[in-house]
């Protein structure tokens, strides 16, 4: 099982963050696109290391064009000979249409297209060959010399994307390398829902399943002494929470016979209740989203629950958890 990490949104901590990711034994190591660009720190990343896979988890793919991604993609591929995914997800129509300004339309449609022209663009920089892709929302029909990048003397970048629903979930597997799952899961609902979904896309485009990654955040409480174990899963808690509070993800926890809980915890949410909405998530919740476990058992735990269902596992640790604890747990589940 790969162990990913993350990278410093801030560029003057990315380097030292990307050091420091690399020097632990992760992976990769991604950015996510929040308050700041997730590419730029890519760049410094590329630069302060050598083996560590570097990627977006993600970039907002409909903020911006193909094309564009396209570019800076191919460039920071180049760059760190080889090691960038480039991560995408759709984010949800209010961002688009009112904080970007961009259109927004059958997102699991257009995040097919978007990855088709990306290859299209890639195939036409490397070979040379006529630039022709028409779709019904990307067309990319122009490229001349003067905006044509080398091509690259390593492979594509992988291309993966984020995906809650079945929809878009099948379209990592019909056109992607990888599949980002959500946090905000389960080991059943994975089996059950999810990975069906992606396994349709798959046969749908008649690949394997060795061709598509699988790439899940999962929740982990551990701490060193009582205390800490008690603040991580309050942290947890809270988190699995606010995720459980949106309509939208309601399915994973009907999926537990928890539908109930789902409205009161956007009742709560509307009345701004976000601490007590941690109550609602009781233990048996608490270690079906999550793995609980002492420092010493977290590896043999994180195996038996997800080895035999994804290829990349990430530590999704709300809280202050000592870096250190995290090197035997990365140790042992790359020990295969």
């Amino acid at each position: 099982m790969k162990i990913d990490g993350g990278i410093s949104f801030n560029l003057e901590s990315a380097a030292s963050s990307a050091k420091e990711a690399e020097e632990a034994g992760y992976t990769g190591a991604f950015t996510a696109e929040t308050s700041h660009d997730p590419f730029l720190p890519m760049a410094v990343a590329a630069e302060n290391t050598s083996t560590l896979e570097l990627g977006t988890a993600i970039a907002v793919a409909f903020a911006r064009t193909p094309m564009t991604v396209a570019n800076t993609a191919w460039d920071l591929q180049n760059f760190s000979n080889g090691r960038f995914i480039l991560g995408l997800g759709s984010q949800i129509k209010p961002h688009i249409t009112k904080r970007f300004s961009m259109e927004w339309s059958s997102p699991a449609a257009r995040m097919r297209e978007f990855v088709q022209a990306l290859h299209a663009i890639w195939d036409t920089w490397q070979t040379g060959d006529r630039l022709d892709f028409r779709g019904d929302f990307y067309q990319h029909t122009l490229m001349t010399p003067m905006f044509s990048p080398e091509p690259l003397t390593v492979p594509k970048p992988k291309v993966f994307i984020a995906a809650v629903g079945e929809m878009m979930t099948g379209v990592a597997g019909e056109v992607c390398d990888g599949w980002f799952s959500h946090g905000f899961t389960t080991a059943s609902y994975l089996e059950e829902v999810s990975l069906p979904a992606l396994n349709a896309g798959i046969d749908k485009a008649g690949r394997n399943t060795d061709d598509v990654e699988i790439s899940l955040p999962g929740f982990v409480v551990t701490g060193e002494t009582e205390e800490e174990m008690a603040a991580a899963a309050l942290a947890v808690r809270k988190q699995i929470a606010f995720y459980g509070s949106t309509p939208a993800y309601r399915k994973v926890l009907d999926h537990h016979g928890w539908g109930e809980a789902q409205t009161e915890l956007n009742h709560m949410s509307k009345q701004g209740q976000w601490d007590a909405m941690a109550d609602v998530i009781d233990q048996e919740m608490l270690e079906t989203f999550a793995v609980v476990a002492e420092p010493a058992n977290v590896a043999t735990e994180l195996k038996d629950r997800y080895a035999h269902l994804v290829d990349r596992f990430s530590f999704y640790a709300p809280y202050g958890a000592n870096p250190d604890l995290w090197r035997g747990v990365i140790a042992e589940l790359q020990d295969n």
